[in-house]
């Protein structure tokens, strides 16, 4: 599961549902204090659920995507 690790807002979500990805391998932008932060995997794996769609505003510890 990866969380959001600021509150701000989704800029991009550049991964499918379905997809396999990569440990280090950019998942999502995140935009907080006019900064665009990328939200990168922290495992290997596949993206089971996408939780946030561009444009929506996250909190710390929002739950962003699943991957198994």
């Amino acid at each position: 599961m990866i969380n959001a690790p600021m509150p701000g807002t989704i800029l991009n979500v550049v991964v499918k549902e379905g997809e396999n990805i990569k440990k280090g391998q950019v998942v999502a932008i995140l935009e907080a204090m006019k900064m665009e932060n990328e939200i990168v995997s922290s495992v290997d794996g596949k993206v089971m659920c996408i939780s946030v769609s561009k444009g929506q505003s996250v909190n710390l510890g929002d739950n962003l995507l699943q991957i198994v």
